[in-house]
């Protein structure tokens, strides 16, 4: 198999190339304008390579013009197309590389604006018709507070059955807080002036909230097909700016700015998924506190318990996971908890649990907290998986992605909608 890298404009292309992986070949071809953002991605794959410990050994053929994608579609170097960059038009890229005969392996958000739906589903179409590997990067699926959450979510001796809730007392709350300033793989990270665009990268939803739509579903409807025209119902949405300084878009832009900025990065939705009552909020800060980084909580509510992901100077700042029994259910629960504890050492070994009073916190071996930027070379050693047999990529991840960045666009509109009710 054979990379071809398009116009890589954010961080997230690199970190797919932070790892070598075995049957892929190590000569990549990129196909960029020229500019700042190619840049940078080719003096990332260089630090990679001269990395004292384990170096990548990446090869490049860079091709800089202003016409990158009729020069990738033309030259066929590879099987493979990596997108990761301006989210708006990402859509119209990937129909053209499917169109053309290669496999997308695409940073997430595919859509940011509900009109792109019917594009998405051409994708999806082209891509199954043709017999291709198309894949969102769904990073956080490979956290392993997630997975266990997952886990203890679908045992209803500990879980019970998810509850349905109501508008005002969702049965599922997701939030995730991002920081504009952050460093990655030890280097500080630069952002281009269009990231605060949020017609060119979207609102905090319908980018880094994909993520947290993805894991609603993927949590409570394991391997299951979500029907967006049934199973999806909007109620609400809000947004807000994050107020930025013009010395902070300087900072992280290394570009000047006459004043400040209202950048409307911050959303939330209420919405019902198969009836079940969801919540999600996607928030961007500019900095997180020393010691701590990115903020991922959940919280799913069942019949016997809550299951509880939480990420706060409690937990280090680093996510924890908790099952808190309902008290009736309490002794039951428990010895429910710790039954599933010992079922999943063979995955998990030297998982435990840990009772404190009332609740009870999974104790996870720091060898599988591996950390965000692994788990791209998680996600792309699955996709590896269903390019070299892509009938078996699950049947409901396609109809699961259609359902997801329906929520994510249409939550936005919601948002957009209120903000409009609200000004008049």
């Amino acid at each position: 198999m054979k990379l071809i890298v398009a116009e890589p404009g954010h961080f997230h292309a690199t970190l797919l190339q932070k790892e070598m992986y075995p049957g892929l070949d190590p000569r990549v071809s990129v196909y960029a304008p020229l500019g700042p953002e190619a840049l940078e991605y080719l003096a990332r794959i260089s630090r990679f390579n001269a990395r004292a410990e384990n170096p990548a050994h990446w090869e490049l053929d860079v091709h800089l013009s202003a016409h990158p994608m009729d020069e990738l579609v033309r030259d066929r170097a590879g099987d493979i197309v990596v997108f990761a960059g301006r989210n708006r038009g990402k859509i119209d890229r990937i129909l053209r590389a499917l169109e053309a005969g290669f496999h997308v392996l695409a940073d997430k958000p595919w859509v940011i604006e509900s009109a792109d739906l019917p594009k998405l589903e051409r994708a999806l179409q082209v891509a199954d018709e043709r017999g291709l590997a198309a894949y969102d990067i769904m990073t956080e699926r490979y956290e392993v507070t997630s997975e266990l959450h997952r886990e203890f979510v679908n045992d209803s001796e500990v879980f019970g059955e998810l509850e349905r809730g109501g508008a005002s007392h969702p049965a599922i709350s997701l939030f995730s807080a991002h920081n504009i300033m952050k460093t990655v793989a030890g280097v500080p990270l630069r952002r281009p002036p269009w990231f605060f665009d949020t017609k060119v990268q979207g609102e905090g939803l319908s980018d880094v909230g994909t993520h947290l739509v993805d894991l609603a579903q993927w949590t409570a409807f394991p391997d299951q097909a979500v029907d967006a025209a049934k199973d999806i119902e909007i109620l609400s949405g809000r947004r807000w700016p994050l107020a930025l300084t013009a010395a902070q878009f300087e900072a992280v832009t290394r570009e000047p700015r006459a004043d400040g900025l209202d950048y409307y990065c911050n959303n939330s939705v209420r919405y019902t998924l198969r009836g079940i009552h969801v919540s999600v909020e996607a928030i961007w800060d500019w900095e997180a506190p020393k010691g701590a980084g990115d903020v991922y909580t959940a919280v799913f509510r069942g019949s016997r318990a809550v299951a509880e992901i939480r990420q706060g100077a409690a937990e280090n700042h680093r996510p924890e996971l908790y099952i808190v029994p309902a008290a009736a259910h309490r002794a039951e629960v428990f010895a429910a908890a710790r039954r599933r504890v010992a079922q999943l050492q063979s995955r998990w070994p030297g998982l435990g649990a840990v009772e404190t009073g009332s609740e009870l916190r999974l104790e996870i071996p720091d060898r599988f907290r591996v950390g965000h930027e692994a788990h791209f070379a998680q996600v792309a050693n699955r996709f590896f998986e269903y390019v070299r047999e892509p009938r078996s990529m699950p049947a409901w991840e396609r109809p699961g992605m259609i359902a997801k960045y329906l929520v994510s666009t249409q939550g936005v509109d919601a948002g957009a909608r209120a903000a409009g009710a609200d000004a008049r």
